[in-house]
């Protein structure tokens, strides 16, 4: 039974027209991305970044560089949009339309309907993430030949890292299951609004606004002691697997804050859902 109501929820969720906005989305933006690395001058940039280190650049600048390069992007500025909007529409958007109350009087459980809905949710995440990595490395390598892995993030993180292609391919789809939990992550949030007696707008707007609000505060110089404490600051931590050597420990405590803070979010919606009145 509890398969029957997973895959209807499947059923529901992929049969929106707004559930595949977020991967057309992210074949435009890396279609746009990729022209302009072809045609402006960061390959010069590049060359002369890794040929002032030490480096070949005919070694380095290919397909997976340009790959994980395309997802900093989009991670940051398109993948809260698009998960928060799915999280938000779960549960709000059938009581706006009166079938959450039908669905309520079948012999099934608020927490037991609230869990295949929020893993019907995950899988969406999941498959999100793997259509992102897989559609820019596809993308990348029509453009790009496929050679080693070149990876620089300045800033805190610090990763300047060069890895052959096969090593490189291993930690960029290593990256893509800690994306996979950010994501999770991020829909938990919006999903948590949404079992609230709120309008989906408003459950996805308000996850977005905490998602937000945590990147301002994270970047205020005068918060830097207390940057730990923002949620988007551990999910940088997918960069830490390029770093070397890795940081095991920082790694850990990220993993373990996200998990935790995706079980909690989940923990207060399905409380608040318990404890709702359908009927009003």
């Amino acid at each position: 039974m509890f398969r029957r109501q997973l895959v209807n929820e499947l059923w529901k969720l992929f049969g929106k027209k707004r559930t595949y906005i977020g991967f057309g989305a992210f074949l435009v933006a890396q279609n746009a991305m990729l022209l302009a690395f072809h045609f402006s001058r960061w390959q010069e940039q590049t060359i002369r970044l890794l040929e002032g280190n030490g480096y070949p650049a005919q070694a380095y600048l290919g397909a997976l560089t340009v790959a994980l390069l395309m997802l900093i992007p989009q991670i940051v500025l398109l993948m809260p949009l698009y998960t928060c909007l799915v999280g938000g529409d779960m549960v709000a958007k059938e009581a706006e339309d009166g079938t959450l109350r039908m669905i309520l009087c079948r012999p099934v459980s608020r927490w037991r309907l609230l869990g295949v809905k929020w893993i019907a949710g995950v899988i969406f995440c999941v498959l999100l993430v793997i259509a992102l990595g897989v559609m820019a490395l596809a993308l990348a390598r029509l453009w790009f030949p496929w050679r080693g892995l070149f990876v620089f993030v300045p800033g805190p993180i610090h990763v300047f890292t060069v890895l052959p292609a096969s090593d490189g391919l291993r930690l960029y789809a290593l990256a893509h299951s800690i994306l996979a939990l950010n994501a999770c992550t991020m829909f938990s949030l919006a999903f948590m609004f949404s079992c609230f007696n709120v309008k989906p707008a408003a459950a996805t707007i308000l996850a977005l606004s905490c998602l937000l609000v945590s990147v301002v505060m994270e970047n205020m110089p005068f918060f830097e002691e207390y940057k730990e404490l923002c949620l988007t600051y551990h999910f940088k931590c997918w960069l830490l697997l390029f770093r070397q050597p890795m940081d095991w420990a920082r790694l850990a405590e990220s993993l373990s804050l996200i998990g935790a803070s995706n079980l909690s979010a989940f923990i207060i919606g399905a409380t608040a859902f318990y404890l709702r009145d359908i009927k009003t």
